[in-house]
């Protein structure tokens, strides 16, 4: 059996925002963009086109939701952006304004720093060490 993790479901305020957040601040990609009522979508971002998982937009539906939007994860670290050069990417987010709540450390699995999205979930953004690439 093969089976693999293809979406993450990231709770958002507003489509637009997001998309132009994800795309313009972090270069990801947008995959998929459909229509699927007044007032849902079906809206697919990856950090690239080739990217075996990509992460769902929802747009929040309800109170409960909206409480969730930024605070998926009780503060915690939530997702984890990998790279192959961490200090070009480091410095790119920078430039464009991403919050980085943790600099950036060198551990034995890689070199990481912690930054926040448009809502205040939390991300690594990594370099795996050469030992150490999973």
């Amino acid at each position: 059996m093969k089976r693999h993790i293809a979406h993450i479901a990231l709770v958002v305020a507003d489509y637009d925002e997001a998309i132009a957040f994800y795309t313009q601040k972090l270069g990801f990609v947008l995959i998929e963009d459909t229509v699927l009522s007044e007032t849902k979508r079906w809206v697919l971002i990856a950090p690239g086109q080739d990217a075996q998982c990509a992460i769902l937009l929802a747009k929040a539906a309800n109170d409960e939701q909206e409480q969730a939007i930024g605070n998926q994860s009780g503060k915690r670290v939530f997702l984890f952006l990998y790279t192959d050069d961490f200090w070009c990417d480091h410095e790119a987010m920078t430039a464009k304004g991403i919050s980085f709540v943790r600099p950036p450390v060198t551990q034995d699995y890689g070199t990481v720093a912690v930054f926040e999205d448009l809502y205040g979930n939390l991300w690594d953004l990594i370099q795996p060490s050469e030992q150490k690439t999973t």
